[in-house]
């Protein structure tokens, strides 16, 4: 798979494309089943692109990504199209982080099981996770759309780069598409390592000594 690179984004088309190729991923991976998940990047300041509401992510085309601005407002002409009805999520998560520029979410089945559980991704069982992560927290939940969803997804994103949204999904962030699909990737490993670990009689986490050799560590 070849890298998305926002800070070489080039022209608008090839950001559509990839956001049209970032989203063949989710569901070839299993993380966007029917017309589930959404992705967006920042276009500019101001401005963003998002997946439309209501497409499999598998069917996806660049005249499809709708450009918002930040307010959620449709810019330009996407016949018949509105954003995803994730936006608010999305523009709550760029308005907290100067650093963000593009958002994923989805629902990968493990890490999904841990966000209906109410489960929280802390027990520092995988280094990889540890390194790129840091904690996942899980954020109370609220009806998908709402702007209470927004502010409770936000809130979160302000020191981790990856969120369990409580009986819900996943949601990640980075300074690229290529990271924020990575964070979504790792973040679905670490919850099926993390189940496997408990089925086997619970996870020997590393110390708080090699966990912060390791890096990135957040609560």
């Amino acid at each position: 798979m070849r890298y998305f690179d926002l800070k070489r984004q080039g022209d608008e088309l090839k950001l559509r494309r990839e956001i049209c190729e970032a989203g063949r991923v989710l569901w070839q991976l299993g993380f966007a089943a029917a017309s589930d998940g959404n992705v967006s990047v920042k276009l500019a300041e101001g401005l963003f692109l998002i997946t439309p509401s209501g497409v499999s992510k598998r069917l996806l085309r660049p005249e499809m990504i709708v450009k918002i601005n930040a307010d959620g407002d449709i810019e330009g002409k996407t016949p018949g199209r509105r954003p995803s009805t994730e936006v608010k999520a999305h523009l709550r998560c760029y308005g907290e982080r100067g650093d963000i520029n593009a958002v994923v979410h989805a629902h990968p089945p493990v890490a999904t099981g841990f966000a209906a559980a109410g489960l929280a991704l802390d027990d520092r069982s995988l280094t990889e996770a540890v390194m790129f992560l840091g904690s996942v927290p899980v954020a109370p939940f609220a009806v998908p759309g709402t702007s209470e969803a927004a502010r409770n997804a936000a809130a979160l994103i302000k020191a981790h780069d990856a969120v369990l949204l409580a009986n819900h999904g996943a949601l990640t962030v980075g300074a690229d598409l290529n990271r924020a699909l990575y964070n979504m990737e790792t973040l679905e490993h670490y919850a099926k390592v993390s189940l496997t670990a408990r089925l086997l009689g619970g996870a020997k986490p590393l110390s708080p000594e090699e966990a912060k050799r390791c890096g990135k560590i957040t609560t």
